[in-house]
């Protein structure tokens, strides 16, 4: 019976720490790419619906007011188009600076999530609308009801705050736009083109005119004797 050898089996290469941040880099660089926008999106929806509604009184009846989020408050919207030009910033910056715009890109979701909250139960807004409507700076609103799309604001603004979470712990990670397009301004030079040299044609040894056999071999080689 003949001798078997023993084949070893190829263990798969351990994962190393390397390995393993440049997988969490890459997972968290479409996560947060998609929370980023996706919080954008929502803010910029949610803050253009109807946050109250309320009934004013006036003489011979009531008038039924409806405000916006816009109305109530401007700063989620802004805050998100901020964030949104942070989040495509990241890409664009290195080091410090990836770091900064980062930064401002939690800020931006933090400030519209904690703007949307203060605004939920705001009636000034409703105030304005109905002394507007009315006519009457005294006029007050009666019946008060807030829904809920402050609420769905405050949430898009923690999807972008979460974005910038994500792009503080790992962009340093994340790639950058390359820079083979950037120009630094200076002239550069123009290029010449130079005819590309040919091969040297072989002159043969000075032909004397008066000498026959002289010419007969320049004849032979080519070339005109009487050049």
């Amino acid at each position: 019976m003949g001798r078997v050898s023993a084949v070893p089996i190829p263990q798969p290469r351990a994962e190393t720490t390397a390995d393993a941040t440049r997988r969490r880099a890459g997972r968290s660089l479409g996560t947060a790419l998609l929370l980023g926008a996706a919080g954008s999106a929502v803010v910029l929806i949610a803050s253009g619906q109807t946050w109250a509604d309320g009934i004013a009184t006036v003489a011979g009846g009531s008038v039924s007011l409806h405000v916006g989020g816009r109305d109530v408050t401007g700063v989620p919207a802004a805050l998100a188009i901020a964030g949104l030009a942070a989040l495509v910033a990241v890409f664009a910056v290195r080091t410090g600076g990836r770091l900064l715009v980062s930064a401002l890109l939690a800020l931006s979701g933090a400030g519209a999530a904690v703007a949307a909250l203060v605004g939920a139960n705001d009636r000034s807004a409703l105030d304005d609308e109905a002394a507007r409507t009315t006519g009457d700076t005294a006029a007050t609103v009666g019946g008060l009801t807030h829904t809920a799309w402050p609420y769905v604001t405050a949430a898009g603004g923690v999807l972008i705050l979460l974005a910038g979470l994500l792009a503080l712990r790992y962009g340093s990670h994340w790639p950058t736009m390359s820079g083979r397009y950037e120009r630094d301004g200076t002239p550069r030079a123009a290029r010449v083109r130079r005819p590309a040299a040919g091969p040297a044609k072989a002159t043969g040894p000075a032909t004397d005119p008066d000498r026959p056999e002289d010419i007969w071999k320049a004849l032979d080689r080519g070339e005109d004797p009487t050049g």
